[in-house]
């Protein structure tokens, strides 16, 4: 035998007030949009929504009226006493575009400040007036009362509960109406002051940049670099962009206004348009996005995903005629919200000849842009590493090799993007062992007599796993270079975790560990450097050790790498002991 679903009135309240809807609040917006509904279904007639706050009623209440279409007896059986069915989804079709939302579960949400709701409406198909009255313990009850309402139109009455007599006061109902139905097409009305506006915010006219202006001050707190219309018929879609003068942090969230059929959705709607405009704030109004069950959010689907689009692809258009026209602002755009161009330059043509043609790199030449770059060396030459630039820079720079650092979010991409573009040998990353094949063998003789002096201090070099290669190569005041092997490097880290880790977490790091056939790191004595020149003449063993392990530490600190726990201690170790030979001689 089949039953019924039984509803817990009292727990779908709960659910509605702690799930579905962010705040009380909510529910002037709730009230306006039924009366929008019925306004839009009466489809002619008078059109305005009047608000008595409990000031003005007298008895603690708040009533709304409207002159909308009207409820039969029949039909408020049906509408409002069974939750989930609608006239619009059961005869009108769900998607129908002239309405904001649905009765019923809208009208609930007023049981977060009431615990009673009292409804009278005459319909405009004719018979007597309905009165419907429901309280938050789960009952209703209809009655015909034929002398409740003489016009065409509905009144909700709400009775507050005992801790929510604040949300009926004249304030509060005031401000929380402006915010949601200023924009509505009809008068909405609290005593003889009216609320509504007659044309949008965004409307153009001669005085368009100082009022929207004014209006993102308002509305986003900021004055904006730039104001950008936004018009999109085919999804009944106008606006205003607003992008940031300040940079923005990439994942920040986007707080977007937007209304819908001009009624107020949120003001930090998130989504309406692609990550990579995090710098961008808008407030628009449409008649084709759908909102969530909560109407706070803008429903994910297909036409969310093509406003989206078709969105970006406006502001995309914008940056590129904002190089072409006006490219100091390009560039102090560029400047500010790097990071979003450098995204979206990743997969759009027009966006990657916009960051190459305006955006500054840091390069062996200074601050420079990729073209200008570019045609200074036929192959962009980068490193992947902030650090590893800034050791290699001094070396490539004296070696007449132009070198860009790529160490920051997105350039290393933008590297290879260039590539797919414009062709493979238009870039390349450079490893730092490249420059060692740059430099030039010192004289054999001379060679020969440093190594000797390096087998003295073969134990310094053992145990911070590097080797020592003599070479030639400028500048001359930089005595070694230090060169590691990123893979090397890695095997070492695998070994010393595992020589601290215990038997079993030991074990496995072994199988994952590929032995290391040579040293991680190569230290690049200069033999030009007077210092290494005369480290060739050194015989006392205990000297060649503190000078090969001071010039260690001190190439490690001109690599700007994090120093372990050995690398501090050497770093103590060689100064004090160069301090304390200093002081006894």
């Amino acid at each position: 035998m089949s039953r019924s679903f039984g509803v817990d009135l009292r727990g779908i309240i709960e659910l509605l007030s702690q799930h579905l809807y962010s705040s009380p609040r909510v529910y002037i917006r709730e009230l306006l949009q039924n009366a929008m509904d019925a306004i839009t279904a009466r489809d002619g007639g008078p059109a305005w929504i009047a608000i008595e706050p409990a000031e003005q009623t007298g008895d603690g209440t708040l009533r709304i009226s409207d002159s909308g279409v009207g409820l039969t007896e029949d039909e408020v059986h049906t509408l409002l006493s069974t939750l989930g069915r609608t006239s619009k989804r059961d005869e009108l079709g769900f998607a129908r575009q002239n309405f904001l939302g649905q009765f019923g579960v809208g009208l609930l949400s007023c049981f977060l400040v009431a615990d009673e709701i009292r409804l009278v409406s005459r319909s405009a198909k004719g018979g007597p007036a309905a009165r419907w009255t429901a309280d938050s313990s789960g009952t209703y009850e209809v009655v015909a009362d034929d002398t409740a309402r003489d016009e065409v139109g509905t009144t909700v009455t709400l009775v507050p509960r005992k801790d929510a007599e604040h949300w009926l006061q004249h304030d509060m109902v005031l401000a929380l109406a402006r915010e949601f139905g200023e924009l509505l097409p009809v008068d909405v009305l609290i005593g003889d002051q009216l609320l509504t506006q007659p044309s949008l915010p965004w409307t153009l006219g001669a005085d368009y940049t100082e009022r929207m202006t004014e209006y993102c001050e308002r509305t986003f707190g900021f004055r904006p670099f730039e104001i950008l219309p936004l018009d999109i018929p085919a999804a009944g879609l106008t606006g205003a962009a607003f992008v940031m003068p300040d940079a923005a942090y990439p994942g920040s969230r986007q707080a977007h206004r937007i209304y819908l059929k001009r009624m107020l959705v949120g003001d930090s709607v998130e989504g309406l348009l692609p990550d990579w405009a995090y710098f961008v704030r808008c407030a628009v109004n449409s008649s084709a996005l759908r909102p969530t069950a909560s109407r706070e959010s803008l429903y994910q689907d297909e036409t969310l995903l093509a406003i989206r689009d078709e969105l970006g692809t406006v502001l995309k258009d914008w940056l590129v005629r904002l190089g072409a026209t006006e490219p100091d602002r390009a560039a102090a755009l560029l400047a500010k919200h790097q990071l979003g161009m450098k995204s979206v330059a990743l997969v759009d043509d027009e966006l990657l000849r916009l960051v190459e043609h305006w955006l500054p790199f840091e390069t062996t030449d200074g601050n420079v842009t990729l073209r200008q770059f570019r045609r200074r060396y036929n192959t962009i030459l980068f490193t992947s590493d902030v650090d590893e630039f800034r050791q290699l820079a001094p070396v490539a720079q004296a070696q007449g090799l132009g070198l860009l650092n790529a160490g920051y979010a997105y350039d290393s991409e933008l590297m290879r993007r260039l590539s797919e573009v414009d062709g493979p040998a238009t870039t390349r990353r450079v490893v730092p062992s490249e420059l060692l094949a740059t430099m030039d063998r010192p004289d054999p003789a001379i060679e020969a007599e440093l190594r000797t002096s390096l087998q003295l201090a073969q134990g310094v070099l053992d145990r911070h796993d590097c080797e020592a290669v003599p070479r030639e190569f400028d500048p001359v005041s930089l005595p070694a270079l230090l060169i590691t092997d990123a893979d090397r490097e890695r095997q070492r880290d695998t070994a010393e975790i595992s020589a601290e880790a215990d038997p079993l977490w030991a074990e496995l790091l072994g199988q994952l560990a590929e032995p290391a056939s040579t040293a991680s790191q190569q230290l690049v004595l200069n033999t030009r450097n007077p210092l290494v020149q005369r480290l060739s003449e050194l015989t006392d063993k205990k000297l060649a050790e503190l000078t090969v392990e001071s010039l260690y530490v001190h190439a490690l600190l001109q690599s700007r790498r994090p120093m372990r726990p050995k690398d501090t201690a050497a770093l103590n170790r060689s100064f004090l002991d160069l301090l304390d030979r200093a002081v006894r001689r």
